[in-house]
């Protein structure tokens, strides 16, 4: 359990320096002042106490809490914002490399596909793929399989995901169809970066509509987050990323967590089924931490969410861009910043645990203190794998056939980076020119 609870969150998450806000909220029946999301720029606050959190005992979770590798930081219970980090008002708006929590998004997306009936989960992606791509065994495997992690391809996690960095990736749908399938899908769990890339590339042939402008349609403009407030990288045959590279300002990016703890609810707009985020956000068989491309608080998953009830779920992404999602306690915390591999281990479980400590009601059980768990070798073969790498430049055994440095499957590519705007770089995008993605 410890090896597939270590992969199924990479580099796990922290949380940073925590500041009380005030604001007004809406009574409710239950005593507590509860908020309604907005899609404008400026969420509703309420104090700690307002909302059954010991004010007391969350100025000590900000005082453990300070860390400078944090830029952004926020809590919210009851919709409400009722803490934040010191770096919120110059980094709120800024967008951010996600990382993995790109997936999560992606995870998001297709549930909207699937939610108007052009996409099934058990659909083989072969279905809507266009013809003579990829073999027999590739095209039978299911949308569900590619949302589990469980498709059954070779994964190599780093290795996969290193030319992604400067986007070399000639194409990313065809380095996931060249991938040897080692398992029956549906039966092993495996942490797939271009699995991730393939499914958003069967999302957008499902729906006819090019993946970035079917999300900004369908899951981003009611969330009142622009086309212009992020970027969304792609490969130089113009697919989108999936396995990362979402960059996105932290005051949207925590929109997205409020519309998972409202069950899809945005205001009076269904905007994703609760009848599929139930679905993402349940444990499968492969893995009991996971779900649909989250993290889920299944069992043995405790001590990826210390303190907090088995509804908890996570989107979670490298160097801890994390949100944690508590439905039954009507919670929500978000980070994102820059933490080094292996540094500060026990952190997220610690401040995870100060916070749980400050609710009033419900009280929560103390986890206890951090139990360091067993890590996973960069040079395990799931972690690094060479030959996943020479595969995106047309060499060795996982190539896909006709596809290299300069051409994929008859096609010219791009040069690498072509689509970054002014200001942006692999972490994130700042800058005063017009076209620097953000918030302005």
């Amino acid at each position: 359990m410890n090896h597939v609870v270590r992969l199924a969150v990479p580099l796990f998450t922290a949380l940073l320096i925590l500041g009380g806000v005030a604001g007004v909220a809406t009574a409710a029946p239950d005593g507590l002042k509860h908020c309604e999301v907005s899609s404008g720029r400026v969420p509703e606050t309420a104090s700690p106490d307002e909302v059954g959190i010991d004010s007391a005992a969350l100025t000590a979770a900000v005082a453990f809490a300070s860390d400078p590798t944090r830029r952004n930081v926020q809590v919210f219970r009851n919709n409400c914002l009722i803490a934040t980090g010191p770096h919120n008002a110059e980094t709120g708006g800024e967008p951010w490399n996600m990382w993995s929590v790109t997936k999560s998004v992606v995870a998001m997306v297709a549930g909207i596909a699937v939610d108007q009936g052009r996409l099934g989960l058990d659909d083989p992606i072969g279905n809507h793929l266009p013809a003579g791509l990829g073999d027999r065994a590739h095209r039978e495997i299911t949308v569900r399989s590619l949302l589990t992690e469980s498709s059954g391809m070779q994964v190599a996690v780093a290795s996969e995901g290193v030319t992604g960095l400067v986007q070399l990736d000639p194409n990313v749908v065809a380095q996931a169809m060249a991938m040897p399938i080692e398992h029956p899908q549906g039966t092993v769990w495996q942490y797939s970066q271009r699995a991730v890339d393939l499914l958003a590339y069967v999302v957008q042939q499902a729906v006819g509509e090019d993946f970035q402008a079917f999300a900004q349609r369908n899951l981003f403009s009611p969330l009142g987050i622009e086309q212009t407030d992020y970027h969304w990288g792609r490969d130089r045959s113009g697919n989108t990323y999936g396995y990362a590279h979402l960059l996105l300002p932290p005051d949207d990016f925590v929109k997205l967590g409020l519309l998972v703890l409202g069950k899809g609810a945005w205001g009076d707009r269904q905007i994703i089924s609760a009848e599929y985020l139930t679905q993402a956000t349940t444990p499968t068989l492969p893995n009991p931490c996971y779900g649909f491309l989250f993290v889920v608080n299944g069992p043995g998953c405790e001590p990826l969410f210390p303190g907090l009830p088995a509804d908890a779920v996570q989107m979670s992404g490298m160097l801890r861009q994390d949100v944690f999602i508590v439905p039954s306690l009507g919670l929500v915390i978000s980070w994102t910043g820059v933490t080094v591999p292996g540094g500060s281990v026990s952190f997220p479980h610690d401040v995870l645990r100060t916070t749980a400590a400050a609710f009033r009601e419900p009280r929560l059980a103390d986890p206890g203190p951090y139990v360091p768990r067993e890590d996973i070798s960069v040079m395990d073969p799931s972690i690094s794998n060479p030959t996943a790498t020479l595969a995106a430049f047309g060499i060795g055994p996982s190539a896909y056939p006709g596809c290299g440095p300069v051409t994929c499957l008859g096609k010219p590519l791009g040069p690498p980076i072509a689509d970054w705007p002014p200001g942006c770089f692999i972490l994130g995008c700042v800058g005063t020119d017009p076209e620097t993605p953000g918030i302005h």
